[in-house]
């Protein structure tokens, strides 16, 4: 008996990467699971192909395990209806979604186009709410539903030239909290994962020097997809049913839970303040909490960030 024994699993992004591995160990745990992928390339332009779900479909059923494919756009919220239908047709019921699916458009700001925004925006973003729209009344209405959505420290943290890939991974982790506070009535639970591993989307990040090729070899051998993808089965699985609304982290063999923004510091003044006080009083009362821009490093890379954190 594993973990999701019985459990019904929507795996987008499936066919790489961690979403590769999310499927696999849903699978290795007892779930029936519904392989998504578009099979597209790391920018999303391109048409895609259903050969990469279907292989991993293909691999779980070889091993024993039940799987089928798919491979729609979670850009569609009708192709995401349809991917709950194949799972309600093939197997009767859909109890967990697990979200990875997603692209890159990396560029500055200042350079980056409407297209490259838009396009990020829209696999990310609004493919995270597809997935939770079209599912949670199903979840609502059973009284059982998980959700593992990905944010990135991309977003979290911020990473110069993924403004758009940041700004929707924050957007997400903004939905998982509000449907978790939703949900919690109807045990219907949401969190999300910023994950580090060696995927095809940390090898499209260049390599500036010897130091940055260096970290990325030991990338390779430590922080695996199959080790954010493992700690994603474990929470979308009922033995993790107090566990929601939480942002985490996992990286290598570490598994991180991370603040979520509070008040550090408020400053009052009883008659008011004016542009001049604001300047000459609250702001230099605040300075000394305020965030520096600069990242702090990951715990397994040995004090660097060697890539930014990004789903399969």
């Amino acid at each position: 008996m594993g973990a999701l024994s019985g459990k019904v699993v929507l795996v987008t992004g499936g066919g790489n990467g961690i979403g590769r591995d999310c499927a696999l160990i849903a699978a290795q745990e007892g779930a029936k699971v519904v392989v998504n992928d578009l099979g597209g390339g790391l920018g999303g332009g391109d048409e895609g192909s259903a050969g990469p779900a279907e292989a991993v479909a293909a691999e779980i059923r070889a091993a024993g395990g039940e799987a089928v494919s798919n491979s729609d756009s979670v850009t569609s919220y009708k192709a995401v209806q349809g991917m709950v239908e194949q799972a309600l047709d093939s197997f009767g019921g859909l109890h967990a979604v697990i979200n990875p699916a997603g692209i890159l458009r990396d560029v500055m700001f200042h350079k980056m186009t409407e297209a490259e925004w838009d396009a990020v925006i829209e696999v990310h973003m609004r493919g995270s709410f597809n997935v939770a729209r079209a599912t949670i009344e199903l979840f609502r209405n059973q009284n059982d539903g998980a959700y593992m959505f990905f944010t990135s420290t991309s977003g979290l943290l911020g990473n110069i030239g993924q403004a758009n890939y940041g700004a929707a991974k924050m957007g997400i982790a903004g939905l998982s909290r509000i449907i978790a506070m939703e949900g919690a009535r109807n045990n219907v639970r949401s969190n999300c994962l910023a994950p580090v591993a060696w995927t095809r989307m940390t090898q499209s990040v260049p390599v500036k020097d010897e130091a940055a090729a260096a970290r990325r070899a030991v990338m390779a051998e430590k922080i695996r997809a199959d080790q954010p993808a493992r700690f994603s089965v474990a929470m979308v699985s009922p033995a993790a049913a107090n566990v929601s609304g939480q942002i985490f982290g996992a990286s290598g063999e570490n598994i991180i839970l991370y603040s979520q923004p509070r008040p550090v510091e408020t400053v009052t003044k009883e008659e008011g303040w004016t542009v001049e006080t604001i300047l000459s009083e609250a702001v230099p009362q605040m300075e000394p909490k305020f965030t520096p821009l600069s990242r702090p490093p990951l715990a397994s890379q040995g004090g660097g960030d060697a890539a930014p954190a990004k789903a399969g």
